[in-house]
């Protein structure tokens, strides 16, 4: 009897490993582009950078979307980050010049097969501002495989614009075409990015509605969300608005899903006579929270 309950439990695992697959740790992060106001303010990227890259480095996604990545800040990044290469342009170009939508992947997990980038405008070939956008708009996509497992996936990173409704409407359309496209070769797709749109808005709505998309927000088994992505650099500014979003196709199973509110210190004055500085300044890496999402791969 014994060996028949053995048997059981080890079919029971067996499938378990079946439905819930291969994992993958995915992420999003708007790291604020390198500005002078910024330094003006205390949040300069010289401070910042250290941080966002040892979260990163703690956190260690096998594979993340990051935006508003100036060229420098793309080298400061490569430089402090563990072992990550990167698909990625600047927006304004094609080349080094403006922010980039870059995509981290640790090559030691997944290997690039191809990737690019377009533009999110009615020339998506060509650098170019796109309908009413007060910026020029890119996003950029690879085709991954897992080493382990050897399967292939799709991944799109983007920044919308924050200003024209026109263009970010008209560029969920045109990527929700993409992301179809990609699916119809049978393989899953994480889109990740700033969409300038929450929960509420229509934009979101158009992936959430298409069929298409999940929301990993929506559809994580395991949740720890205490705040919105987009703060302003106020630490104690609470909101329940998400604009920076991790959809997936529904080959994936959601299982935990997290927005991190890290914070970090300045050090001002003298250490008291414990130790302490009394009037440290606390400040936040970034003006969005980054996303960090653990997937599953269901098999079929």
């Amino acid at each position: 009897m014994k060996q028949v309950r053995l048997i059981i439990l080890s079919l029971m695992l067996g499938m378990s490993s079946w439905v819930w697959g291969q994992e993958l740790y995915v992420g999003t992060y708007n790291i604020r582009y390198d500005n002078s106001e910024d330094r003006r303010e205390g949040n300069d990227w010289t401070s910042r950078c250290p941080v966002v890259c040892g979260q990163l480095n703690f956190e260690h996604p096998d594979i993340f979307g990051a935006q508003e990545v100036l060229h420098p800040q793309l080298l400061d990044m490569l430089s402090q980050l563990d072992g990550y290469e990167y698909i990625g342009c600047g927006r304004d170009d094609g080349k080094e010049k403006g922010e980039y939508a870059p995509i981290f992947y640790d090559p030691k997990v997944v290997k690039k097969v191809d990737g690019g980038w377009f533009w999110l405008s009615e020339t998506p070939d060509v650098a170019s501002f796109g309908w009413d956008a007060a910026c020029i708009r890119i996003c950029t996509w690879g085709l991954f495989e897992h080493i382990e497992s050897g399967k292939e996936f799709y991944f799109f990173n983007l920044h919308m614009d924050h200003r024209g409704m026109t263009a970010r409407r008209e560029s969920s359309k045109m990527v929700l075409e993409r992301v179809k496209e990609a699916m119809e070769t049978g393989r899953p797709v994480v889109l990740t990015g700033d969409f300038n749109a929450d929960q509420r808005d229509d934009v979101y709505k158009t992936f959430t509605e298409s069929g298409d998309m999940l929301d990993c927000y929506v559809h994580a088994r395991i949740r720890f969300a205490e705040n919105g992505t987009f703060v302003d650099y106020k630490q104690d500014l609470l909101t329940d608005s998400r604009i920076d979003h991790v959809f997936v196709s529904p080959s994936f199973k959601v299982d935990r899903y997290g927005i991190l509110t890290n914070t970090y210190w300045k050090a001002s004055g003298r250490r008291d006579r414990y130790g302490y500085y009394r009037d440290a300044d606390r400040r936040l890496p970034s003006d969005h929270y980054p996303v960090f999402v653990r997937l599953f791969l269901v098999e079929s």
